[in-house]
């Protein structure tokens, strides 16, 4: 694993962005519609390893400061307006060591020590006509194909082209071409490589991820339906449709989605044959402040789910240690979620979960089967010398006749201040 040690270069580097430097748009939207804020994350993460499969240590326990800082410009007036947005990232090790390795919050050196810093600076220059925009540079998409995975002490990112285009009431088309990503816990670009349920596929790298799709939004914007396609290039292609409605019943807000995803090996075949199709659905309802969400999920295929590693998977049973997507997998949730501002407490939030999975071919003889628990609660002060502080707790418990048996805490605080 590589990481980059930007130092001091970083905050002046994006300040250059910040700076007034072009006199033809002092009177534009260049400036006006600009804005940057600092966010500064906290973050301690343990994970207990207690019955090891795979595993070689015990534990990994680290605690870190994190720094995000993102500039957005406006445009420059005419037909084609043109910006630039940037994102600068800071990691400092707090608390950590050789044997302790491996939370995803900070580097690891070729020594098997931990980073005591890493940092990146990365800018986006943008173009928008009428309500299309094209971007060129440091990419964040939150697609189904690709979700966006801001889970650790910084956000990761990708490096390429996209677009985006609004152009008909209710219709959003969005692709673009990747070429390489900077992980959640690494400065560097690295080469795109994929995982196939939880197991990354490190032999082989890809050139390019391409994606194309969009969604449209009707019934007053009460039901979206989606379709997208995805191409890790040599590796595996993969398609999505989905359906998300919502609707008020009495007092009660329904939910629900349903959706298909159908994957397959794509060019030289780097790692092999890709064979699944995940399916899902979920169903929720709310009231008072109450949510209860219910989930189904099934694999289908002679593979595990195909993603982007290290992202999420975009499912519906993905929790923050199993995400349920092994070879014919089929998996069970239920949710339940509280707003304590229906009580009063606003700021304060709780969601427990948990899922239970089975029929996973393990190929040991034997049928897999694995569960998980999350408790999380959330608060963020609303009033005070402190307000806008946000605190967020969870306790994981995963268990699994294949995997790993895992135990994780995680304590987050963060804090955001709005800059310009």
């Amino acid at each position: 694993m590589y990481y980059k040690n930007c130092g001091p270069l970083v905050w002046p580097a994006l300040l250059c962005f910040c700076t007034p430097g072009l006199a033809w748009a002092e009177e534009s939207d260049f400036f006006k519609d600009s804005t940057a804020t600092l966010q500064a994350r906290n973050y301690y993460f343990q994970r207990n390893y207690l019955d090891i499969r795979g595993a070689e240590k015990p534990k990994a326990e680290e605690w870190a400061q994190g720094f995000i800082l993102n500039f957005k410009s406006g445009y420059t007036p005419g037909a084609v307006g043109f910006g630039i947005d940037a994102i600068a990232t800071l990691g400092l090790k707090l608390d950590s060591g050789p044997g302790r390795v491996g939370t995803g919050l900070l580097p690891i050196k070729d020594s098997g020590a931990p980073a005591d810093d890493y940092s990146r600076v990365g800018p986006t220059l943008k173009a928008r006509f009428s309500k299309t925009e094209l971007r060129l540079g440091e990419l964040q998409p939150d697609i189904p194909v690709l979700p966006f995975s801001d889970i650790r002490l910084l956000p990761p990112s990708y490096q390429g082209a996209s677009f985006s285009s609004s152009e008909l009431t209710g219709l959003t088309l969005q692709g673009g071409r990747i070429k390489s990503t900077s992980l959640r816990n690494e400065a560097g670009d690295e080469k795109l490589i994929a995982m196939l349920g939880y197991i990354p596929q490190r032999t082989a790298s890809s050139d390019a991820f391409n994606y194309m799709g969009g969604d449209y939004s009707f019934n007053e914007s009460r039901t979206t339906v989606s379709g997208w396609y995805a191409q890790l290039e040599d590796i595996y292609r993969q398609s999505y449709v989905g359906i998300k409605h919502k609707q008020l019943v009495g007092r009660w807000s329904v939910t629900g989605t349903l959706a298909q995803y159908d994957a397959v090996e794509d060019g030289d075949h780097l790692i092999g044959a890709v064979d699944n199709r995940a399916l899902y659905g979920t169903l929720g309802v709310a009231r008072s402040g109450h949510a209860v969400t219910v989930g189904y999920q099934r694999m289908y295929g002679n593979t595990a789910f195909p993603r982007v590693f290290a992202n999420i998977a975009p499912l519906a049973n993905e929790l923050p240690t199993y995400d349920f997507s092994s070879q014919n997998e089929v998996s069970y949730q239920v949710r339940y979620d509280y707003d304590f501002a229906a009580a009063g407490v606003s700021g304060l939030l709780f969601s427990t979960r948990y899922v239970v999975g089975n029929n996973v071919e393990t190929g040991r003889g034997y049928e897999g089967k694995d569960s998980e628990r999350d408790i999380d609660m959330s608060y963020v002060f609303q009033s005070g010398p402190v307000k806008g502080l946000g605190i967020r707790l969870r306790d994981a418990v995963a268990r699994s006749n294949y995997r790993t048996d895992i135990d994780e805490y995680r304590v987050v605080l963060s804090y955001t201040w709005k800059l310009l």
